[in-house]
């Protein structure tokens, strides 16, 4: 699988920041398939083929991951996944508003690969999404 192919998984149930997202990922020519969850029980719905959801096969290589959401929100989600044998491996990169010093330091606890925060400038959210761009190519996602 190239990495052009692999699929991310946005959760996110913030439905601008999710076209912040889809408008940066198309400024700077990201063209992976994207999915979208609205909070962490729809996500693992999605990730586990519950509820009605198909399983993500093959499963993100990427989670973008926002803490601020309803019925479970991502510090939740980012538990069950490292708890999840099968989903303990998956990406997470937490996208989130939240500056709290133990929210960042929850989500390194429990191996986040990055943390950033959603800038409300749309120039600054393309730059943070160019970095992430950046780094996905330096580690070379298998």
């Amino acid at each position: 699988m190239t990495k052009e192919n692999f699929s991310i998984l946005i959760v996110d149930d913030d439905e601008v920041d999710v076209l912040n997202i889809e408008r940066a990922f198309h400024k700077v020519k990201i063209v992976n398939p994207l999915f979208r969850a609205r909070d962490g029980l729809e996500a693992l719905a999605m990730l586990r083929g519950q509820n009605g959801y198909p399983q993500m096969q093959p499963p993100p290589k990427i989670v973008l991951l926002d803490i601020n959401m309803p019925r479970m929100n991502g510090m939740e989600m980012l538990q069950e996944l490292r708890a999840d044998p099968v989903l303990n491996s998956l990406n997470v990169v937490m996208l989130t508003t939240s500056n709290e010093e133990q929210d960042r330091h929850d989500a390194y606890r429990l191996n986040v690969a990055g943390y950033i925060l959603k800038p409300v400038v749309p120039a600054k959210f393309i730059e943070a999404i160019s970095t992430l761009n950046q780094y996905w190519n330096l580690i070379e996602l298998p």
